[in-house]
Protein backbone atom coordinates (compact mmCIF):
# COMPACT_ATOMS: atom_id res chain seq x y z
CA UNK A 1 0.00 0.00 0.00
CA UNK A 2 1.54 3.28 -1.07
CA UNK A 3 1.15 6.27 1.23
CA UNK A 4 -1.11 9.10 0.11
CA UNK A 5 0.32 11.73 2.46
CA UNK A 6 3.47 12.36 4.46
CA UNK A 7 1.64 11.37 7.65
CA UNK A 8 0.63 8.06 6.02
CA UNK A 9 4.24 7.51 5.00
CA UNK A 10 5.45 8.01 8.57
CA UNK A 11 2.72 5.79 10.07
CA UNK A 12 3.38 3.02 7.54
CA UNK A 13 7.12 3.19 8.23
CA UNK A 14 7.14 0.65 11.04
CA UNK A 15 10.02 -1.64 11.99
CA UNK A 16 9.29 -4.55 9.67
CA UNK A 17 10.84 -7.86 10.70
CA UNK A 18 9.34 -10.26 8.14
CA UNK A 19 9.85 -9.86 4.39
CA UNK A 20 9.25 -11.69 1.13
CA UNK A 21 12.78 -12.95 0.46
CA UNK A 22 11.77 -13.97 -3.08
CA UNK A 23 11.28 -10.26 -3.90
CA UNK A 24 14.86 -9.33 -4.81
CA UNK A 25 16.27 -5.83 -4.77
CA UNK A 26 18.45 -4.40 -7.48
CA UNK A 27 21.58 -2.37 -6.83
CA UNK A 28 19.98 0.80 -8.24
CA UNK A 29 17.18 0.72 -5.63
CA UNK A 30 19.68 0.53 -2.78
CA UNK A 31 21.87 3.23 -4.34
CA UNK A 32 18.80 5.47 -4.81
CA UNK A 33 18.00 5.09 -1.10
CA UNK A 34 21.55 6.08 -0.15
CA UNK A 35 21.24 9.01 -2.58
CA UNK A 36 18.30 10.27 -0.47
CA UNK A 37 20.51 10.13 2.62
CA UNK A 38 23.37 11.85 0.79
CA UNK A 39 21.13 14.89 0.36
CA UNK A 40 20.20 15.11 4.07
CA UNK A 41 21.42 17.65 6.56
CA UNK A 42 24.77 16.92 8.19
CA UNK A 43 26.25 18.54 11.32
CA UNK A 44 28.65 21.30 10.17
CA UNK A 45 28.08 19.82 6.69
CA UNK A 46 30.93 17.38 7.41
CA UNK A 47 29.17 14.52 5.57
CA UNK A 48 31.11 11.78 7.42
CA UNK A 49 28.81 8.87 6.64
CA UNK A 50 29.80 5.95 4.44
CA UNK A 51 27.64 3.00 3.39
CA UNK A 52 27.85 -0.65 2.45
CA UNK A 53 24.92 -1.92 0.38
CA UNK A 54 24.23 -5.61 0.07
CA UNK A 55 21.74 -7.69 -1.89
CA UNK A 56 23.80 -10.86 -2.44
CA UNK A 57 22.30 -13.91 -0.67
CA UNK A 58 25.40 -15.20 1.13
CA UNK A 59 26.48 -11.77 2.36
CA UNK A 60 22.89 -11.13 3.46
CA UNK A 61 23.05 -14.31 5.55
CA UNK A 62 26.33 -13.14 7.09
CA UNK A 63 24.79 -9.77 8.01
CA UNK A 64 21.63 -11.45 9.33
CA UNK A 65 23.73 -13.48 11.78
CA UNK A 66 25.12 -10.26 13.29
CA UNK A 67 21.76 -8.69 14.20
CA UNK A 68 19.51 -8.82 17.28
CA UNK A 69 16.06 -9.11 15.75
CA UNK A 70 13.36 -8.42 18.38
CA UNK A 71 14.27 -8.11 22.05
CA UNK A 72 10.67 -8.13 23.31
CA UNK A 73 9.76 -11.31 21.39
CA UNK A 74 11.59 -13.75 23.66
CA UNK A 75 10.51 -16.92 21.82
CA UNK A 76 11.47 -15.63 18.34
CA UNK A 77 15.00 -15.73 16.92
CA UNK A 78 14.23 -13.67 13.85
CA UNK A 79 12.60 -14.38 10.51
CA UNK A 80 12.83 -17.76 8.80
CA UNK A 81 14.88 -17.84 5.61
CA UNK A 82 11.88 -17.18 3.30
CA UNK A 83 11.02 -14.07 5.38
CA UNK A 84 14.46 -12.50 5.61
CA UNK A 85 15.23 -9.14 4.00
CA UNK A 86 16.49 -9.03 0.43
CA UNK A 87 18.98 -6.29 1.19
CA UNK A 88 20.88 -4.35 3.81
CA UNK A 89 22.43 -0.92 4.12
CA UNK A 90 25.19 -0.55 6.71
CA UNK A 91 25.69 3.05 7.88
CA UNK A 92 29.15 3.98 9.16
CA UNK A 93 30.91 7.10 10.37
CA UNK A 94 34.29 7.79 8.82
CA UNK A 95 36.85 8.87 11.46
CA UNK A 96 39.14 10.25 8.73
CA UNK A 97 36.48 12.93 8.13
CA UNK A 98 35.62 13.74 11.77
CA UNK A 99 35.30 12.05 15.15
CA UNK A 100 31.75 13.05 16.05
CA UNK A 101 28.84 11.98 13.92
CA UNK A 102 26.18 13.67 16.05
CA UNK A 103 22.77 12.52 14.81
CA UNK A 104 23.72 12.27 11.12
CA UNK A 105 23.25 8.50 11.03
CA UNK A 106 19.78 8.77 12.58
CA UNK A 107 18.72 11.36 10.02
CA UNK A 108 20.13 9.24 7.19
CA UNK A 109 18.53 6.02 8.46
CA UNK A 110 15.07 7.52 8.85
CA UNK A 111 15.29 9.13 5.41
CA UNK A 112 16.32 5.82 3.83
CA UNK A 113 13.46 3.98 5.56
CA UNK A 114 10.91 6.60 4.52
CA UNK A 115 12.23 6.36 0.96
CA UNK A 116 11.94 2.57 1.05
CA UNK A 117 8.37 2.83 2.33
CA UNK A 118 7.47 5.23 -0.48
CA UNK A 119 8.55 2.47 -2.90
CA UNK A 120 6.32 -0.12 -1.22
CA UNK A 121 9.27 -1.62 0.65
CA UNK A 122 9.76 -1.93 4.38
CA UNK A 123 12.73 -1.85 6.68
CA UNK A 124 14.09 -2.24 10.15
CA UNK A 125 16.81 -0.19 11.84
CA UNK A 126 19.30 -2.16 13.96
CA UNK A 127 21.52 -0.80 16.69
CA UNK A 128 21.90 -4.26 18.28
CA UNK A 129 24.75 -5.45 16.05
CA UNK A 130 27.75 -7.72 16.60
CA UNK A 131 30.06 -5.10 15.14
CA UNK A 132 33.29 -7.10 15.28
CA UNK A 133 31.71 -10.01 13.40
CA UNK A 134 30.02 -7.69 10.87
CA UNK A 135 33.24 -5.78 10.15
CA UNK A 136 34.99 -9.10 9.54
CA UNK A 137 32.33 -10.37 7.13
CA UNK A 138 32.27 -7.12 5.15
CA UNK A 139 36.00 -6.22 5.38
CA UNK A 140 35.18 -2.85 6.95
CA UNK A 141 38.31 -0.83 7.74
CA UNK A 142 39.15 0.25 11.30
CA UNK A 143 38.58 3.96 10.60
CA UNK A 144 34.91 3.24 9.84
CA UNK A 145 32.58 3.01 12.85
CA UNK A 146 29.42 0.99 12.29
CA UNK A 147 26.50 3.07 13.56
CA UNK A 148 23.38 1.30 12.25
CA UNK A 149 22.30 -1.52 9.96
CA UNK A 150 19.10 -1.24 7.92
CA UNK A 151 17.28 -4.33 6.68
CA UNK A 152 15.28 -3.62 3.51
CA UNK A 153 12.74 -5.72 1.62
CA UNK A 154 9.13 -6.25 0.64
CA UNK A 155 7.14 -6.51 3.89
CA UNK A 156 4.89 -9.50 4.54
CA UNK A 157 3.75 -8.69 8.05
CA UNK A 158 0.85 -6.61 9.23
CA UNK A 159 1.72 -4.01 11.86
CA UNK A 160 -0.82 -2.11 13.94
CA UNK A 161 -0.24 0.90 16.16
CA UNK A 162 -2.15 1.30 19.45
CA UNK A 163 -2.08 3.81 22.26
CA UNK A 164 -0.21 2.65 25.34
CA UNK A 165 -2.70 1.21 27.83
CA UNK A 166 -3.28 2.22 31.42
CA UNK A 167 -0.53 -0.17 32.54
CA UNK A 168 2.03 1.92 30.61
CA UNK A 169 3.48 -1.14 28.85
CA UNK A 170 5.36 -0.12 25.68
CA UNK A 171 6.49 -3.62 24.63
CA UNK A 172 5.49 -4.65 21.11
CA UNK A 173 3.90 -8.08 20.70
CA UNK A 174 2.37 -10.48 18.19
CA UNK A 175 -1.09 -11.96 18.38
CA UNK A 176 -2.17 -15.49 17.40
CA UNK A 177 -2.45 -14.37 13.73
CA UNK A 178 1.14 -13.03 13.79
CA UNK A 179 -0.09 -9.43 13.56
CA UNK A 180 2.60 -7.22 15.10
CA UNK A 181 1.21 -4.69 17.63
CA UNK A 182 3.14 -1.55 18.60
CA UNK A 183 1.96 0.56 21.57
CA UNK A 184 2.69 4.29 21.25
CA UNK A 185 2.49 6.88 24.00
CA UNK A 186 -0.29 9.48 23.74
CA UNK A 187 0.56 12.86 22.25
CA UNK A 188 -0.57 14.63 25.44
CA UNK A 189 1.94 12.54 27.42
CA UNK A 190 4.78 13.73 25.18
CA UNK A 191 4.17 17.47 25.03
CA UNK A 192 5.17 18.85 28.41
CA UNK A 193 4.90 22.53 27.57
CA UNK A 194 2.95 24.72 25.21
CA UNK A 195 2.87 28.52 25.25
Amino acid sequence: MTPSSFKDLVIQNRSCRRFDNAHKLDEKTLKDLVELARNCASAANMQPLKYVICREDQKNEDIFSCLGWAAYLKDWNGPVKAERPAGYIVIMGDHTVCDKFWCDHGIAAQTILLGARSLGLGGCMFGAVNIKKLKGYLNIADHLEVKLVLAIGKPVEEIRIHEVGEDGDIKYWRDENQVHHVPKRKLDDLIIGSW
